[in-house]
């Protein structure tokens, strides 16, 4: 194998399962990728995948075998590109950052144009994301997540808590019998995430309360979910960083749900916290998050 971009192309075929999701990943179009995968095969005399009903490709044991030195030589590269960042002192170039959509919407883009005028050399590329994007593989340089980093090679701190509670428009509120936990909120139009979002703790919290049938409106934006409680479609379980804010809504209950309350934690490679770039935005960004502790943890009603 003297070729990296064949053992690239392995590599995505077994992450992916396929073929069409693997060139996908490469930027390349499928009929290149077949093309490629065949040259291969027929070089090396072996099966590198076995072909399965629907499009599934499952990789031989030779396949695996050139996947598992593609992932090493991968690992190998990346390390060297985080070390080299790891490096560079310069406040200018890219700085991508992956974070949720709530958080985009609320209160990191204000952030972030105070971040862009102290730091004009700088270009931040934002991805938003629910997915946890990986730090090691550079599919961002830095991520603010709900959750606190469990891999040993991240490095990070929690900014603040992040509470919930339940929102409605007023005048839903108004028409309707006080909103309470339990059996109580059933009798409500409920507003929420798709059926298949098992795995959200706000989603199964919510569904554990009520019935399907219970719910009005389901979409898998909290953004969204915000809007359709503004419209009077019902009552949405919301962080409070984005319902506190929003005038067109009002908590339903006073409180916010205990069981709900989570974290926001800022994290980047360990490789990575020397760079300029990040420590800039951990500086800057990070500290502005901290100031807005009341507002994430339930404290602006």
């Amino acid at each position: 194998m003297k070729d990296w971009n064949d053992l690239q192309l392995v590599l995505a075929v077994r992450r992916a399962g396929g073929l069409t999701a693997a060139a996908k990943l490469l930027g390349i179009d499928h009929s290149t990728a077949f093309r490629r995968l065949n040259a291969i095969e027929a070089r090396l005399g072996a099966r590198v995948f076995e072909r399965l009903p629907g499009g599934d490709y499952r990789p031989t044991q030779a396949g695996e075998r050139m996947a598992a030195a593609a992932e090493r030589m991968e690992d190998e590269a990346l390390a060297l590109d985080r070390d080299i960042a790891g490096r560079d002192h310069r406040l200018t170039g890219r700085l991508r950052v992956t974070s949720s959509e709530t958080l985009a919407y609320s209160r990191l883009t204000d952030h972030l144009a105070a971040f862009r005028r102290r730091h004009p050399g700088i270009m931040v590329e934002l991805a938003i994301d629910n997915r946890v994007l990986s730090l090691s593989r550079r599919e961002a340089d830095i991520a603010l997540r709900p959750i606190r980093p469990k891999e040993a090679d991240l490095w990070g701190r929690k900014l603040a808590g992040v509470a919930w509670s339940l929102y409605a428009a007023p005048a839903y509120l108004a028409a309707s019998a006080p909103v309470t936990g339990g059996d109580g909120l059933g009798h409500h139009a409920l507003i929420g995430w798709e059926e298949t979002a098992a795995g959200i703790m706000a989603a199964d919290w919510l569904a554990r309360q009520v019935p399907a049938e219970a719910f009005a409106y389901r979409t898998n934006s909290l953004v969204n979910q915000l809007i359709a409680a503004k419209a009077g479609m019902g009552v949405a379980l919301l962080p409070c960083y984005l319902g506190d804010r929003d005038g067109d809504v009002v908590r339903a209950m006073a409180a916010p749900i205990a069981e709900l309350a989570g974290e926001l934690w800022i994290v980047t490679h360990a490789d990575l916290k020397a760079t300029a770039r990040v420590r800039a935005f951990f500086d800057l960004v990070g500290d502005a998050l901290v100031g807005d502790r009341d507002l994430f943890e339930g404290r602006m009603q």
